[in-house]
């Protein structure tokens, strides 16, 4: 089995903290998420997650206006320096201080940062390979409390800069004559944003108390000249610099509430602001003239980007995990996107591979598109955490299990909740499972220690299963039987029979809690986890264990900022919490309190890798070591609120702090997630893999990247040979060279060259050992091309051809088999909904009358 898994994308969190920006050309929109950054195309309704992490959370981001270069930093002011036209990362350094704003000039020459109580110029990065990408060349000073935002002229040559202090100071790049910094005063409450106008250099300032002040500078932009040479002390008297005066002031008026964020755009001179109460407002400056108002969350805004046409509004709310581009014009959502705002605690994939169900602690689930990476069904009837989720076997009904005593299925053609399980006396569920024909739901109770069995069709409660004498905290269904395994705090594991309550259950003593349960795909095999750290195997027919892997030390040690023992005497604690086969059944995959998720060989009973979830320190338990200069006579610093950052964020909030205590207070704490995994699933294709931590839900898939690994090579397998049997229309001797030489760009350039009615006699002409590399490969282009008859064409005449040996070699053909299904009933679906949402136009064109076209052949047509 091929274990290069690699990670793809994140789904189940769209937006954490930071500022979202949109690109140049308004069709993305970059959102960061935890440490990573995902990419939502707005025009191909797709998602991708940039393949790099930061050491923390992400707090800023900045794109070059070419769309070349990001800047990422975290919360400690590190930048990682990313191309996402290469998607590589090229640089890694500090500013060395927490950055609140960020910005590229408009002719891409400049950066500036904010540096704690003043501002930092550098020379921006170029396309060429540098050994300092970054270059300081100015740093500014001059502010009383630390800066908060930036923005640049459109010569690129001043800024106007904002901060705690309550003013906004201009400053030059260079010096220049008849200037000065200049300082901007007048405002109550801290600036939130501040902007430079098109062409000139008057000035907009908005402040947190909801008042936006009008600045008019008495000189052109093009009236500043650059000195040559650094001026004198008696010049500086004799000169008559710029000024500026404040020409009108105008208020929000929004009771109980602070304005949090604002943006402007200063081609269409549209103002948006934000509000502490969820509600956006936009407006026409200068004349504070309001276009557009509407509530978009019950919580803070925190960030807002405009497009560069104006049409499209982006805001980011941390509260919920909320990202929402708003086209105001015409007042439509054109992407509306949410997280679980609590842990996520399951997840499901789908028969056919192409959708994800999750649930979580707030009580939601959501339906994911793994292809897109956008989630298009909240369900939201569970009013308590969701403790498993389970699809039936034709992918038509999701059956999901809550803490709230409920079992519930939904309809996916509907959308709807259409049957409801439960118990005859409260109960909370914490495990759920379906059996192979979807007629019988099971849920195993966390406090009565039960297991209640009702049937799908009638809603109807069946039986009642005792026997546990702890919570039942997993089930399993054999996927070939009617036989279903449960797992309790109970030290044991129990067999039943559904269908034959007269038989005696059979129990299985592990020797500690049972903390997970997993069926081989075969039904042969159950993989059982324990609170001991231990992996054991049994063969359920004849009750035997075949093999045992002890994996406490493989889950790797990570304390807690609040641990006050040692990594090594922390692992005593560790266990696997979630188990899964892979889709041949040689491995088992299998993941816990921990930020790694291990593969095992089953067979030989070894580790196979290691694969690192996250590498973010901001949560709890990355650490191995703690430093004790993080800790404090109160405890650890990292969980001290020594930046204030809640009383920033909210006036109401009371300041309780000691006397004599100038910045934080010892009494005030955060809080950190620890990381951990909750759930981890195979995808039933067997190319891909899902796990359910803290971040979110992160999909790791087989790389597929080109690498070159030729097969049974000879002198005459070369590309020219290649090109010359295929000049030749030799084609079934190209294809069989292209897969010696295993390399798929040339495979490619081969199959499309074969004409689509010599496909059926290539087809059976292939050799026995290169059909499944020949099925992997068009499953691949099914998915990836735009070819979709051609490569219909092959899938066709494959099956057909070599279906003998296809299911002579079921096992190892399966993942690529479900992966050709599930590229056929994406394909058919979209054709499907082309198809119905043009049938009047398809109707309007077959009616006129087009030559060698039949009547009868107009009906057949419209038939089909």
């Amino acid at each position: 089995m091929k274990i290069d898994y690699k990670f793809q994308n994140l789904c189940g969190t769209v937006y954490r903290k930071g500022n979202v920006i949109f690109t140049s050309g308004g069709d993305s929109v970059l959102s960061p998420v935890g440490n990573r950054v995902t990419c939502f195309d707005l025009k191909n309704n797709k998602s991708v997650t940039l393949p790099f992490e930061n050491g923390k959370n992400i707090s800023r981001l900045c794109i070059s206006p070419n769309n070349n270069l990001l800047l990422s930093i975290d919360e400690d002011g590190k930048c990682v320096l990313f191309n996402l036209q290469t998607n590589y990362k090229l640089d890694f350094f500090s500013f060395k201080k927490k950055v609140y704003a960020i910005k590229y000039s408009p002719n891409s020459k400049y950066i500036a940062v904010t540096y704690g109580r003043g501002i930092q110029i550098w020379k921006a990065p170029g396309t060429n390979r540098e050994f300092t990408p970054l270059t300081l060349m100015r740093t500014c000073l001059g502010a009383y409390d630390d800066t908060k935002c930036i923005d640049w002229s459109d010569d690129s040559r001043f800024l106007a800069v904002g901060g705690k202090d309550m003013t906004v100071r201009i400053y030059s790049v260079n010096r220049m004559k008849n200037f000065r910094p200049f300082v901007l005063t007048g405002h109550r409450s801290i600036i939130i944003n501040c902007f430079l106008l098109k062409s000139s250099l008057d000035c907009y300032s908005v402040s947190r108390d909801g008042a936006v002040f009008v600045w008019r500078c008495y000189e052109q932009l093009e009236s500043f000249e650059e000195e040559q040479c650094k001026r004198k002390k008696e010049d500086d008297l004799s000169e008559d610099y710029a000024k500026w005066r404040l020409e009108s002031k105008h208020f929000f008026y929004q009771n109980d509430t602070s304005l949090t964020c604002a943006e402007f755009h200063k081609g269409n001179s549209i103002l948006v602001v934000g509000f502490s109460s969820g509600i956006f407002m936009l407006y026409e400056m200068p004349d504070f003239i309001q276009i557009h108002s509407l509530s978009i969350t019950q919580h803070k805004i925190n960030s807002i980007a405009i497009s560069n046409t104006s049409e499209w509004l982006a805001f980011g709310s941390s509260t919920l995990g909320q990202l929402l581009v708003w086209e105001w014009q015409s007042e439509t959502y054109v992407l509306k996107q949410q997280g679980h705002f609590y842990d996520m605690n399951v997840m499901a994939y789908s028969p056919d591979g192409q959708f994800i169900a999750t649930g979580g602690d707030d009580g939601k689930v959501k339906m994911w598109n793994t292809i897109s990476g956008f989630c298009f069904v909240t369900f939201h009837e569970h009013s308590a955490g969701i403790s498993g989720v389970e699809f039936s076997q034709n992918g038509k009904v999701i059956v999901t299990s809550s803490l709230d005593g409920t079992v519930r299925a939904f309809d996916l053609n509907r959308y709807r909740n259409f049957r409801t399980f439960t118990s005859p006396r409260p109960a909370q569920f914490c495990s759920l499972s379906l059996d192979s024909s979807g007629e019988i739901v099971c849920a195993g109770s966390l406090d009565t220690f039960e297991i209640f069995m009702w049937s799908m069709q009638t809603g109807r409660l069946l039986e009642i299963l005792s026997g546990h004498e702890g919570p039942v905290s997993c089930l399993a269904f054999s996927p070939i039987k009617a036989m279903l395994v449960s797992g309790s705090w109970d030290n044991t594991v129990r067999l039943w029979n559904v269908y034959d309550q007269t038989s005696p259950k059979e129990t299985i003593t592990i020797g500690s809690n049972v903390t997970a349960i997993a069926f081989r795909p075969d039904g042969y095999e159950i993989a059982v986890s324990a609170l001991d750290g231990e992996i054991k195997f049994w063969q359920p027919n004849i009750l035997m264990e075949v093999g045992s892997i002890e994996g406490r030390k493989d889950l790797g040690t990570g304390r807690k900022k609040t641990d006050l023992v040692t990594a090594k005497h922390l692992t005593s604690g560790r266990c696997f919490t979630s188990l899964c086969y892979s889709a041949d059944g040689q491995c088992v995959l299998a993941g816990g309190r921990s930020k790694y998720v291990c593969i095992y060989h089953v067979e030989q009973q070894i580790l196979l890798r290691r694969f690192g979830i996250s590498s973010n320190r901001s949560l709890d338990g990355m650490m191995r070591y703690l430093h004790s200069k993080n800790i404090s006579s109160a405890g650890a610093i990292d969980m001290i609120d020594l930046d204030k950052q809640s009383d920033d964020d909210d006036d109401s909030k009371n300041d309780i702090s000691l006397p004599g205590v100038k910045k934080g207070d010892m009494c005030s704490r955060k809080v950190q997630p620890e990381i951990q995994t909750k759930c981890l699933r195979f995808s039933p294709t067997g190319r891909q893999w899902s796990a359910a931590t803290t971040e979110g839900l992160l999909i790791f898939s087989l790389d597929g990247s080109l690498t070159f690994r030729p097969e049974d090579l000879d002198i005459d397998v070369t590309l020219e040979r290649i090109t010359q049997l295929i000049t030749e229309k030799n084609f079934a001797l190209a294809l069989n060279y292209a897969f010696r030489l295993n390399e798929h760009k040339q495979l490619e350039e081969v199959v499309e060259s074969i004409p689509i009615c010599d496909i059926a006699v290539i087809s059976k002409s292939i050799r026995e050992d290169y059909i499944s590399k020949m099925i992997c490969f068009v499953g691949k282009q099914l998915e990836a091309s735009k070819h979709i008859q051609f490569y219909l064409t092959w899938t066709k005449h494959l099956l057909s051809s070599r279906g003998v040996y296809i299911k002579n070699h079921s096992a190892t053909l399966m993942p690529d088999l479900r992966l050709i299904q599930k590229s056929l009933i994406r394909h058919s679906s979209s054709i499907s909904s082309i198809c119905e949402g043009n049938y009047y136009s398809l109707k309007y064109i077959l009616s006129t009358k087009m030559p060698n076209v039949s009547t009868e052949n107009e009906d057949i047509l419209m038939e089909e």
